[in-house]
């Protein structure tokens, strides 16, 4: 799997993603993978990257988005319009914040349409339940980046990154800086 990685900047266009994709098909990937570990894509430029790269190469397209900045759900819509084969997500109870959209919001969303999943919502269902159970074992060590935010779109932080850096704050009692460092 060939990944390109997402971000902002003067110089990575759509058309550089489009022309990356190709490259990475002409070295022989068998997928190519859009990562957008921040959060950072906004629903015109998905659709215009995906469509793109469809557009020009013949493998399956793969995009890998973490739920940060709470765009991924509209983002995926307009992927899955575009053509887009994977996407990721994450099972409801342990889903949003730096991880991924809920694999339910997806499943739902596209049931009956010509790209409905097939899986079952309640077996989901019983999924989620199993696991927001196991989360609370773990709640000491999860980030407080659970919901929406909204300002990573600015500080452009990866969804890992930003939870490791929480934690490394912390360790230094220093989570009061927690806003200067993002600025």
């Amino acid at each position: 799997e060939g990944t390109i990685s997402y971000t902002v900047s003067p110089v990575h266009t759509v058309e550089r993603y489009i022309k990356m994709a190709k490259e990475l098909e002409d070295m022989g990937s068998d997928i190519i993978c859009l990562k957008d570990m921040a959060g950072l894509l906004t629903p015109e430029t998905t659709g215009a990257i995906i469509k793109g790269i469809k557009d020009t190469v013949k493998l399956p397209i793969h995009l890998h988005s973490h739920a940060t900045t709470g765009l991924v759900g509209m983002n995926f819509m307009r992927a899955i319009d575009a053509g887009v084969d994977m996407v990721d997500t994450a099972i409801s109870s342990l889903s949003m914040g730096t991880s991924h959209y809920p694999t339910e919001c997806i499943v739902a969303a596209l049931k009956g349409s010509d790209r409905d999943t097939g899986l079952d919502l309640e077996l989901l269902h019983e999924i989620a339940d199993y696991f927001k159970e196991v989360r609370t074992h773990y709640a000491e060590f999860e980030s407080d980046f659970k919901g929406v935010d909204v300002k990573i779109l600015d500080s452009q932080i990866p969804g890992g990154m930003i939870s490791n850096m929480e934690n490394q704050l912390k360790e230094q009692n220093a989570i009061d800086k927690l806003d200067d460092v993002l600025e």
